[in-house]
């Protein structure tokens, strides 16, 4: 391209376009923006560039910096006044489309970053913690640049704020939380205070991401980072073996829902979840799905296979084992333990005790007035609490009927209670609770 007048001030030593050093890059000679902005260099490595529109010269920031002047971009540079629309909006497009690759290509570089975490021995020990390297075990911080703890030693200015200041930064937290209804609890969450420090060391003016950013593009990224944890457990499961372990439970349409978990040293991890609802729950059935998880993770890799005791179940499990002579079944604990207090609970004298422990329990939990009675007593605690196991909590109810029994006492002969106990209910349940038979029974 030719110089403009405006280069006459320029040094003696002026090249040419013609005698730009070799090394540009491909974007300088091909980029758009080339048609209607000048470039001149004016010493060694040293150029300036000058808008045809308007005659606005820049000396350094690079083609970009120009394109953003033409389009009337403000920030790096002023905006001209002089291109025509149409040139504005094709160098508008142009820059979406940069920022679009560069968006691209840091996707692709997070991709390859997570997948060659593992690659290699020697780099993988030298970017785990100490900690991961002792106990063998998965930690979620190595896959962070700088870990989830932020180890930077806090600025003086943080230190010296006054109290008025740190009372206003709390307020506006406290008020994101009462706004968008979120759980106190969330604070207990290792991602709280690293969001907090990180959301700091940005510095004032400091934007966070928008609700698309966090439906799609950091989406995206923590997707891969947890494939990359994953990947990393998997890894494992040749060296140590694995248990399969297949959770049947219904959602809240009622969906018989079987969830598939691997359990290995390093932690446990979920594989994938089936709706049985068209499946007939036979033995043959349920095999044949459970070898379609087990060639998922590899025969090879699965040692044991952990199920509820049901007889389909039990089934599938021998049909399985016969399958994989590798492999061993056996029940889930926590559903023989149910079922053990099943049991229990249909003994005569068991069941004749819980019947009675329900009926009161149910008497104050539907009277208003007598449960803040009771709420209001020092050192009470609800009498239905839950418990692992869904038949451990009427045990557990009975525990706390017998703890509880002098305040229960108390409650029957108190005058809030002689105001409603004219009727049948009241009197059978002040019966229940002064009879000395229920608490040895309990006991």
């Amino acid at each position: 391209m030719e110089e403009n007048d405006s280069d006459a001030t320029l040094p003696s030593d002026t090249y040419t376009e013609s005698q730009l050093p070799s090394q540009h890059s491909v974007r300088q000679k091909y980029d758009a923006a080339w048609a209607y902005v000048t470039q001149t260099v004016y010493s060694l490595g040293k150029c300036s560039f000058t808008c045809d529109f308007c005659g606005k010269k820049n000396q350094g920031g690079g083609i970009n910096r120009m394109k953003q002047h033409v389009v009337g971009q403000k920030g790096s540079t002023n905006a001209c006044k002089k291109v025509p629309s149409e040139v504005q909006y094709a160098m508008r497009k142009s820059l979406k489309e940069n920022e679009d690759r560069a968006k691209e290509k840091r996707g692709v570089n997070v991709m390859r970053k997570f997948h060659d975490v593992d690659d290699g021995q020697a780099s993988h020990q030298g970017s785990v913690p100490l900690s991961r390297k002792r106990n063998g075990s998965t930690d979620i911080n190595s896959y962070f640049k700088r870990g989830l703890e932020d180890q930077v030693q806090p600025t003086i200015k943080s230190c010296l704020q006054s109290k008025e200041k740190i009372h206003d930064a709390d307020m506006v937290v406290a008020l994101f939380f009462y706004d968008v209804c979120m759980p106190m609890n969330a604070v207990n969450s290792r991602f709280y205070q690293p969001m907090i420090s990180k959301i700091a060391s940005m510095g004032h003016g400091y934007i966070g991401p928008s609700y698309h950013d966090l439906r799609v593009r950091l989406l995206r990224d923590a997707k891969l980072q947890v494939s990359s944890i994953i990947d990393s457990v998997r890894s494992t499961w040749a060296d140590t073996g694995c248990t399969l372990m297949a959770d049947g439970w219904k959602d809240t349409r009622q969906r018989p829902l079987i969830n598939f978990l691997v359990y290995c040293p390093k932690g446990i991890t979920f594989i994938k979840s089936v709706d049985s609802s068209g499946i007939y729950t036979n033995a043959e059935n349920f095999c044949n799905l459970f070898a379609d998880v087990v060639e998922i993770i590899g025969p090879q890799n699965v040692v044991h296979m952990v199920t509820d005791s049901a007889p389909n179940y039990k089934a599938a499990g021998a049909k399985l084992v016969e399958r994989y002579p590798a492999m061993y079944w056996s029940p889930c604990a926590a559903h023989c333990i149910n079922l053990i207090f099943q049991d229990m609970t249909e003994l005569p004298q068991v069941e004749k005790l819980t019947s009675s422990a329900s009926k009161i329990t149910v008497f104050a939990y539907n009277h208003k007035h007598i449960l803040n009675w009771l709420r209001n007593r020092p050192g009470w605690r609800e009498i239905i609490r839950p418990a692992d196991t869904r038949f451990a909590t009427n045990f557990i109810a009975l525990q706390s009927l017998y703890t509880h029994k002098d305040e229960l006492q108390s409650m029957v002969v108190d005058q809030e209670f002689r105001k409603i106990s004219r009727s049948e209910k009241p009197k059978r349940v002040k019966q229940l609770i002064l009879m000395k038979t229920f608490g040895m029974g309990v006991l």
